[in-house]
């Protein structure tokens, strides 16, 4: 076998390597989204929020989709606080999150690097006065950092999982 061959080999491999651990990657999110949304509808009655909500929520993984909607963000917060992932200063609860990410999928690594990037987001906007408009900025960038890894999954496929749940 030529060193060509085994350059292309080895290249082919990496490149399988990539594949899988972005689809393993998009099928942790995917579980992720899809445990969060549990609360959604809760949230949604207690707020009072209208359904345009299911709408942003729906669009969430879209790039293209702005999100600018403060109702979101009090729905994200609603959601997270149900969950136990927030604390009462809201601020992220690590450990929690961390649990979080890893009953759904996520192994230690990927758990702690999640919890990082929202970690980071949560540091780029402490600025924000406003509790909900900073947790729809913080979503904001988690959902950039996580596009920026290809692990987005897509919202179709979490739309399937939701309704099969029902």
């Amino acid at each position: 076998m030529g060193w060509n061959t085994k350059w292309r080999l080895t290249f082919f491999a990496c490149l399988l390597y990539q594949v899988y651990d972005v689809s393993a990657s998009q099928e942790v999110m995917k579980k992720l989204t899809t445990g969060f949304a549990k609360a959604l509808d809760q949230c949604k009655e207690e707020l009072g929020l209208g359904d345009h909500i299911i709408q942003d929520f729906f669009n969430y993984w879209r790039e293209e989709y702005e999100l600018v909607n403060r109702d979101m963000g009090c729905a994200i917060m609603c959601m997270a606080s149900k969950l136990d992932l927030i604390t009462d200063d809201m601020k992220l609860h690590h450990g929690n999150a961390h649990e979080f990410a890893k009953s759904h999928g996520a192994d230690d690594d990927m758990a702690k690097q999640l919890v990082g990037m929202i970690h980071e987001c949560e540091k780029t906007h402490v600025g924000v006065a406003d509790d909900c408009m900073k947790t729809l900025e913080i979503a904001k960038c988690f959902r950039t950092k996580i596009h920026d890894l290809k692990w987005a999954p897509s919202m179709e496929t979490i739309l399937e999982e939701i309704m099969t749940e029902v």
